[in-house]
């Protein structure tokens, strides 16, 4: 396949757009602009035209129409984005016809752009679909093109256009490697209320084994959690704060771990953390919530629990765990190559019923196109 692209034959002109809040790749916790980065070299790399709609300080090998000179976290911004959202959109509606197809990571925001643009826009979602509001907008646009990060996260909406589920991947070979259990657990993210740090230093005070946070602190809800929670376990001794790390040190923290714990009572839609940690051979004590079941397989690469009793448990049992084998099987599972392959899929499909448009033909809907194709999902 990649051959052929590059050749000529099958090469996409694709419009990725990102958000205004960090710039691409990402500096550095970020989930979704890490995902559109590694997604967007792949795609360089197999011959597409590729076209960032971002932030004009990203660092990309393709080109850019920049939404905004710099970042918003970049520069220091903090609060509501709304007004640089809508810049990304108009953007983004200004060069759709530049484009054969363009993928928006946006979550719901592009909505309205999807069903008005001559060319079509399909949405990773990358958060989650239950909020208030959220139902109607998706009974309203049940029209335009989804893909999912998990089963999970699509099955409150089965009506809608979902044109695949795309597990993330990531190049996880490059991830260090201990094949020796650490002596200390590992929190990576963000410090908010549904990533579960606060059940995370109970469990350690709980096991007497240590805890290592690193994890961004941005927001005000974030910093207000910071102050009653991580503040007081750091003069306890059970905890260590080591901020938001880059993708080297973080990774180096949690190869070091007996486990990586994700212990928030909330349905994450995918939970890259998870598979971060697995390829370190660092398994992973989650509770058993959102899309961690389809990542998670318990007490082979980690452990599902619905407790904290069940927790320490886990962390009791981590050090039984065959490492090498969470990490040659995390890296076969979640590649990159096979992230892109379903995406690309995706694409041709969703510009071939462009093209049949534009030729004349009887206007097929997404659906009906879809149904044309080798299913994807």
């Amino acid at each position: 396949m990649t051959g052929d692209v590059r050749a000529g034959r099958n090469r996409l002109r694709i419009g990725l757009i990102s958000g205004p809040m960090v710039r691409i790749p990402p500096p550095g916790y970020a989930g979704t602009e890490r995902i559109v980065a590694v997604l967007l070299e792949e795609l360089v790399n197999r011959g597409h035209d590729v076209t960032l709609i971002g932030p004009g300080d990203s660092d990309v090998p393709c080109r850019v129409i920049p939404t905004i000179d710099h970042a918003l976290w970049t520069s220091g911004m903090r609060g509501d984005a709304t007004p640089y959202v809508q810049v990304t959109i108009e953007t983004a509606w200004s060069a759709q016809h530049e484009f054969d197809v363009m993928h928006s990571h946006l979550d719901t925001l592009c909505f309205s752009l999807a069903r008005h643009a001559t060319t079509p826009v399909v949405h990773t979602l990358h958060g989650r679909l239950d909020l208030p509001g959220l139902p109607e907008l998706f009974a309203e646009f049940t029209d335009i093109p989804l893909i999912a990060i998990s089963e999970s996260q699509r099955r409150w909406h089965p009506e809608n256009n979902w044109l695949a589920t795309v597990h993330h991947g990531l190049p996880l070979e490059q991830a260090p490697f201990s094949a020796e259990p650490g002596d200390y657990l590992a929190f990576v993210g963000r410090i908010a209320p549904e990533k579960g740090v606060d059940v995370a230093i109970e469990l350690a005070r709980r096991t007497d084994v240590p805890l290592r946070i690193a994890a961004k602190v941005h927001e005000v809800d974030e910093e207000q959690l910071f102050e009653r929670h991580v503040a007081p376990a750091l003069k306890d001794g059970h905890v260590t704060f080591e901020g938001e790390l880059a993708s080297e040190p973080r990774d180096e923290l949690m190869a070091g771990a007996l486990a990586t714990v994700m212990l928030g009572a909330w349905p994450e839609p995918f939970g890259l953390v998870a598979i971060e940690s697995m390829a370190t051979g660092t398994p992973v004590i989650a509770r058993r919530a959102g899309a961690l079941p389809e990542i998670i397989r318990h007490g082979e690469n980690g452990f599902l629990i619905d407790d904290i009793g069940e927790a320490d448990l886990a962390v009791r049992e981590a050090a039984k765990l065959d490492r090498a084998k969470i990490r040659s099987e995390v890296i076969e599972r979640f590649s990159v190559e096979r992230m892109v392959d379903e995406y690309e899929d995706v694409y041709r499909m969703l510009a071939r019923g462009s093209d049949d448009r534009r030729n004349g033909s009887a206007r097929p809907s997404i659906k009906a196109v879809r149904n044309a194709e080798t299913p994807v999902a």
